[in-house]
């Protein structure tokens, strides 16, 4: 009798598995089947938000390349051509962004109440987007430079060619290829030299020689360097004149006006050329020496 009793233990156990698992399986068909009418509807929700955003993005580019096309066809500034329609990129995406979001059955409530609950991150972003946003804004009126300028960032120190003028960055163009953006804000509010500004750039360098060397032919020599350098503009004053009695020379200096783009290869041309000349004519280019004077130990 023992041995039948557990026999049957595992035939009832086997038995209440089933039913629960009937009674579960039973439950689960049970709310599907009332909430299929909320799935499908939620299916087509979904649908119907894909294609409000497929058709938005189409619109998106539409808007954006006409807006463009008409800014050419009135040879609007590169950068309020760029500005204008970064701006409008970032506005009607956050439009369709509240469209598909609404067509989802999210309210509009809702998304407030989660910015608000960000609280002071959010608000902090938003003031810096805002100053970017600004920023931008007084580039375009004030005009500090447009695209295809050649400036410096004077507090970091960043420099290039203005490539883009967008709603809240800058981007620029290394010698070396390389893509620097900087936020609008940046630029608007700090100090920024504009190199290509101007069509001319003055030329000034600083030279010096040995108080040894002949400075009258020093003098004469750089002049005609001035008179045969290409790039020099001939027609501006050309200037060399001693400039500081220093410790270990008599520096000299350059001043001559130049054409902007032709600024770097006329500078280094013209180092070269006052080294070699410099050497040819026996005129010292001094270094920087320490004298010791000695004592014959007499008291």
């Amino acid at each position: 009798m023992a041995s039948m009793t557990e026999t049957m233990q595992p035939t009832a156990g086997v038995e209440i598995s089933a039913e629960k698992v009937h009674t579960e399986v039973n439950a689960l068909l049970d709310f599907i089947s009332d909430h299929i009418p909320d799935m499908i509807q939620f299916g087509v929700r979904i649908l119907i938000a894909f294609v409000i955003f497929i058709v938005g993005r189409f619109l998106i580019k539409l808007v954006r390349k006409r807006t463009r096309a008409a800014f050419e066809r009135k040879n609007a500034d590169i950068g309020v051509t760029q500005f204008t329609d970064s701006f409008l990129k970032f506005a009607l995406y956050l439009l369709l962004f509240l469209i598909v979001a609404t067509n989802l059955g999210i309210e509009l409530s809702s998304i407030t109440v989660i910015f608000a609950s960000a609280g002071v991150a959010i608000s902090l972003s938003l003031q810096e987007t805002l100053s970017n946003f600004m920023g931008g804004l007084l580039i375009l009126i004030m005009k500090p430079f447009a695209v295809g300028d050649y400036i410096i960032e004077d507090t970091n120190k960043n420099e290039g060619t203005v490539k883009e003028i967008q709603t809240f960055y800058t981007k620029l163009t290394t010698v070396d290829n390389r893509t620097i953006v900087i936020p609008n804000g940046t630029l608007a509010n700090n100090s920024m030299t504009n190199v290509t500004a101007r069509a001319e750039r003055q030329l000034d360098l600083r030279v010096g020689i040995s108080y040894n060397s002949d400075l009258k032919k020093a003098k004469e020599l750089l002049m005609q360097m001035l008179r045969d350098t290409p790039g020099i503009i001939q027609d501006e004053s050309l200037n060399v004149f001693v400039d500081e009695l220093g410790q270990n020379a008599v520096v000299l200096g350059i001043r001559a006006w130049v054409r902007t783009e032709e600024y770097g290869n006329t500078r280094w041309s013209l180092l070269e050329n006052i080294k070699l000349t410099f050497d040819a004519e026996n005129i010292e280019i001094p270094y920087n020496q320490l004298m010791l004077h000695v004592g014959d130990g007499q008291e």
